[in-house]
């Protein structure tokens, strides 16, 4: 198993992972903080979040026979993109997670992860596994640091000292028998960069998130109306929210994406709010096939725009745009809409 356990991490060298570990099925210690946090609706509208009782702390009930669990890393950072803060400091441009610039990481994860997989079945014979990567009850920072892969920052995200935050995680369950990685300290000091940097204090405390406060849940999760008081603290963040990264000290060594497949696409990077604005349903489809973004809708986009343009400077421009959605389908668009517009002063 030991032998087993290098010749897993090579292959997963090979595949393009920066990092693999390997960590037991005990969540015990973490399933009483998930329980709360759960019980304080700290969740939101994200039921799924409660849905599956104990398997997202209980692996082996998740997957029957899981004894271990191989977590891997993979950086998403594309190399030739505009500067993050140059385009949230300008309020004619639209802000995107830098995670969604390129293809949907689900895919690219999971076929790598099944590919990983299946190489250790060539190796050993049949094992019985399944592939996991944001897209079951997994608590993939918990096994993650278990696995050695990293420790949780204060901003709850997984942290590594020569790789920052800026990457993916994924999971194979198992049932053979490897040896575990031990898990690495926490570095994070009593620096608190991530807290006070969140526009919208969604980081209460340390290592506490209330997800009901988070852009990346308000633009991406929640699907019906933005509250009213956090609109204007959106700013022009549309998909996403990358603050509590850019702040944090150990992203000077985030390394960039060595995978084609998080370049940036469509130029999501440095584009405008009108124009993005401006694309119908027909493009929105078109355009964002294979990116994460997708995957809100059409409605929802428009809807994160309107709050985007609410926030921007009066201009005719701006208002031209949000008066061509006035009359939309969609109430949910419409409302928004109608708010951006009461907050530019004629021209």
């Amino acid at each position: 198993m030991d032998q087993l356990a290098a010749q897993i991490r090579q292959w997963g060298r090979e595949l393009g992972f920066a990092a693999v570990g390997i960590a037991d099925s005990d969540l015990s210690a973490a399933e009483a903080g998930l329980q709360k946090w759960l019980g304080q609706g700290f969740h939101g509208e994200m039921d799924y979040m409660a849905a599956h009782g104990t398997k997202r702390s209980r692996p082996a009930e998740l997957v029957p026979g899981t004894i271990r669990i191989i977590s891997v890393r993979l950086d998403y950072l594309p190399p030739a993109s505009a500067d993050p803060h140059t385009i949230l400091d300008d309020a004619s441009a639209a802000y995107i997670s830098r995670y969604a610039l390129g293809r949907d990481y689900h895919k690219v994860l999971r076929n790598r992860l099944q590919t990983l997989a299946e190489r250790i079945g060539q190796a050993i014979g049949e094992h019985h596994f399944r592939v996991f990567t944001d897209s079951a009850p997994v608590l993939e920072v918990e096994l993650a640091t278990k696995s050695g892969l990293g420790w949780r920052g204060k901003h709850t995200l997984l942290l590594n000292r020569q790789h920052g935050s800026w990457f993916f995680l994924g999971e194979i369950y198992t049932d053979l028998p490897l040896p575990v990685d031990a898990p690495e300290a926490n570095h994070c000091g009593t620096c608190q960069a991530c807290l006070d940097i969140c526009p919208t204090r969604a980081i209460i405390a340390p290592y506490s998130l209330d997800a009901r406060r988070c852009i990346s849940y308000l633009t991406i999760e929640l699907k019906g109306s933005i509250p009213l008081e956090l609109r204007p603290l959106l700013g022009n963040r549309i998909y996403g929210c990358d603050d509590c990264q850019l702040v944090c000290p150990w992203n000077r060594f985030a390394q960039t994406a060595e995978l084609p497949d998080f370049a940036v696409r469509n130029g999501l990077d440095s584009a405008r709010l009108v124009e993005l604005f401006a694309w119908s349903e027909a493009d929105f489809n078109e355009r964002l096939a294979g990116s994460p973004i997708r995957r809100i809708g059409h409605e929802r986009w428009l809807r994160n725009i309107a709050v985007a343009l609410g926030n921007a400077p009066p201009s005719a421009e701006v208002q031209s745009a949000l008066g061509s959605h006035l009359n939309h389908s969609s109430e949910v668009v419409r409302e928004h809409v109608a708010w951006a517009l009461s907050r530019q002063q004629p021209v």
